[in-house]
């Protein structure tokens, strides 16, 4: 059984994309629609940047959901009867993944997506937060630095790494007592605010204000939750999930627990990067993994996957 999975913010690179567009003609069409539903160039900011632009979370977070459709196009173009039982996405990705549903449209999910990033960029201006990834330390432990620290859990990614999220100074006090605990590193990440944590409060009312009258459809096939790791439910239930996201931990590793009980045996990363790839390696090390994010990625993945 396969799934497709959806990259979240921090994949995007500048380039992403072009070469895609270049040899599919309904790939270039998609960057087209994307331009014309934002009102710019947003196929430029993807392939020609510059990154200080391309950063803006209300560029990158659009930018990155278009690059994503744009190589499930390209591999639905080239393997046209491969089964997909179920997607899931790492925070702004689980839209790529409700699209890929039909459980939202694509003008939809780009513009709630383009008002996610700018709601969620001035959360980030609100407040002076800031993200620590820690490896190699147990969950019981970290919540209890978390806790002292004053700071919040943010992702699950996989067993060895877990993200802290919360103001900067709490930050900065917890990159201290994770390494007095025991863990392995402790890395600070390049991002301009405090995601997934109750910083993001503000960003997640815009959120739910914005997305009331979004339509939504029941998801055509399993969509699994950042926020339950388990299979969204009814249009109503979606919205209320991908309210509480903004301010949830990712249940990345519960995700894919779900994704392998449900008897998936291969995943494909559709975009950017192949961050999740490595995520999932560590949670269900026998599966099989593929990526397509350029023209080489997608080559690989169609010789890997039989033609039926």
């Amino acid at each position: 059984m396969n799934a497709l999975l959806f990259a979240g913010q921090g994949a995007q690179n500048v380039g992403m994309g072009r070469d895609l567009a270049e040899a599919y003609p309904e790939c270039k069409a998609l960057y087209t629609k994307a331009n014309e539903v934002l009102g710019y160039d947003l196929a430029k900011i993807c392939w020609e940047g510059p990154e200080s632009e391309l950063v803006k979370s209300n560029h990158c977070q659009p930018a990155i959901f278009v690059t994503s459709a744009v190589c499930r196009l390209a591999l639905r173009r080239e393997r046209p009867n491969l089964a997909i039982q179920s997607t899931a996405g790492l925070s702004l990705g689980e839209w790529a993944a409700l699209w890929m549903a039909e459980a939202v449209s694509f003008e939809d999910a780009l513009r709630v997506l383009e008002a996610r990033g700018r709601f969620m960029q001035a959360a980030c201006e609100e407040h002076d937060g800031a993200m620590l990834s820690v490896i190699g330390l147990e969950a019981s432990k970290l919540k209890a630095v978390a806790a002292s620290a004053g700071v919040e859990v943010a992702n699950y990614n996989s067993s060895e790494q877990t993200v802290l999220s919360g103001a900067r100074a709490g930050i900065q006090t917890a990159e201290k007592l994770v390494k007095e605990a025991g863990a392995k590193r402790a890395i600070m990440l390049n991002v301009a605010g405090a995601y997934h944590s109750s910083l993001m409060a503000s960003a997640a009312q815009r959120l739910e204000a914005f997305i009331r009258d979004v339509p939504m459809r029941p998801p055509c096939l399993p969509v699994i939750s950042n926020v339950t790791g388990q299979p969204h439910g009814t249009p109503d239930a979606i919205r209320r999930q991908m309210v509480l996201q903004v301010t949830s931990p990712v249940q990345w590793v519960a995700c894919v627990q779900t994704l392998r009980r449900q008897g998936v045996t291969r995943y494909i990363e559709c975009g950017p990067g192949r961050v999740l790839s490595g995520l999932v390696k560590r949670i269900h090390p026998e599966a099989a993994l593929n990526n397509v994010q350029d023209c080489p990625s997608l080559a690989k993945t169609i010789a890997d996957i039989p033609a039926k």
